[in-house]
C-alpha cells in the first residue's frame, strides 16, 4: 500500500499542469495584484502612446509562478499565443515577471533582435530592474525597465505605424447613437413603431455611408438603428414640445474600451532572463 501511495504521489507530481497563459486584453497584465490601478493605467498609456508613435508592441505580464516550467519555457508560450508585434515586422517585446519565483525575462521579437540584443536585455535587467525589485519597488523596476526598452527600440528604424483617422467609424458611434435616439423617437411618434423604425434605419444607414464611405459600416449602422428603434422601450419622443429621452441599451453592442491585441509578430527565443 505504501508503495502504491508513493507511486501515485510521484505520478501526480509529474503530471502537474502548466500555468495557463492569460487572455491578452491589455498591454499590462497583472495576475498578482502587485500594481495599483493607477500604476497599471499609467504603464498602459505609456505603452499605448509608444505603439502609436513607433508601431512596436511592448507588453508587461506579472504572474505568481511559471512552475513547473522555467520562465524561458513559459515566456515563449506566452508570446506564441499573444503574437506581439506587427506581422512580418516582428517588433514585439514582452517583459515578464514571475514574482514568487523571483525571476524575470525580456522576450524579444525577431525584428528587434538586432537592436535589443541579448546583452542589452541582460543589462537592462541587471542594472535597471533588479536593483529596484530587491527594494520591493516593483512598479519602479517595471516602469524603468519599460522606459529603457522603449529608448532602445526607438533608435531602430521600423516601418511607420498606420495612420488612424479621428473620423473613422468608431468615432461615428456617439453621433449615430444620439441621432438614432432623437430621430427614432420622433419618427416612431409620427409614423408608428414599425414604419418609424424602418425610416430611422434608412436615414442612419445613409448618414453612416456619407460620413464613413464604407458600405458595410452603413448597412450595419442602419440595421442596428432599425432594431434599436423597433425593440427599444421609451426610446424618446417630443412630448409637450420637450424631448424626453428614455430607454436603455448601447449602440453597437459594447463600450469604447480599448481591447489590446497582438499584431501577428514572431519570436525566436531572443532576449535575457534574470533573478533578484
Amino acid at each position: 500500500m505504501a508503495l502504491i501511495v508513493a507511486l501515485f504521489s510521484f505520478v501526480s507530481a509529474e503530471v502537474q499542469a502548466d500555468v495557463a497563459v492569460p487572455v491578452l486584453t491589455a498591454r499590462v497584465t497583472d495576475e498578482t495584484g502587485t500594481l495599483t490601478d493607477e500604476q497599471r493605467a499609467t504603464l498602459e498609456q505609456t505603452l499605448k502612446d509608444f505603439e502609436a508613435k513607433k508601431g512596436a508592441q511592448i507588453s508587461v505580464l506579472i504572474v505568481s509562478t511559471t512552475q513547473p516550467e522555467t520562465i524561458e519555457q513559459y515566456s515563449i508560450r506566452v508570446v506564441e499565443q499573444w503574437k506581439l508585434g506587427r506581422k512580418n515586422v516582428d517588433d514585439g517585446v514582452l517583459l515578464i515577471v514571475a514574482k514568487n519565483d523571483r525571476t524575470l525575462r525580456i522576450e524579444v521579437g525577431y525584428g528587434l533582435e538586432g537592436v535589443l540584443t541579448d546583452a542589452t536585455s541582460n543589462r537592462i535587467i541587471d542594472e535597471t530592474i533588479v536593483p529596484q525589485f530587491r527594494r520591493a519597488d516593483f512598479y519602479g523596476g517595471i516602469s524603468s525597465g519599460v522606459e529603457s526598452i522603449m529608448r532602445v527600440v526607438d533608435g531602430e528604424p521600423l516601418p511607420a505605424p498606420p495612420e488612424r483617422s479621428s473620423g473613422g467609424s468608431r468615432g461615428l458611434l456617439p453621433i449615430l447613437f444620439m441621432l438614432t435616439v432623437i430621430a427614432g423617437g420622433i419618427l416612431r411618434a409620427v409614423f408608428g413603431r414599425l414604419p418609424g423604425a424602418v425610416v430611422t434605419g434608412g436615414l442612419i444607414g445613409l448618414l453612416a455611408w456619407l460620413l464613413s464611405g464604407a458600405f458595410l459600416v452603413a448597412v450595419a449602422a442602419g440595421a442596428i438603428a432599425l432594431m434599436f428603434t423597433l425593440l427599444g422601450s421609451g426610446m424618446g419622443a417630443y412630448v409637450g414640445g420637450r424631448f424626453i429621452g428614455g430607454g436603455s441599451g448601447r449602440f453597437g453592442g459594447g463600450s469604447n474600451r480599448d481591447i489590446f491585441r497582438g499584431g501577428g509578430g514572431g519570436f525566436g527565443g531572443g532576449g535575457a532572463s534574470g533573478r533578484w
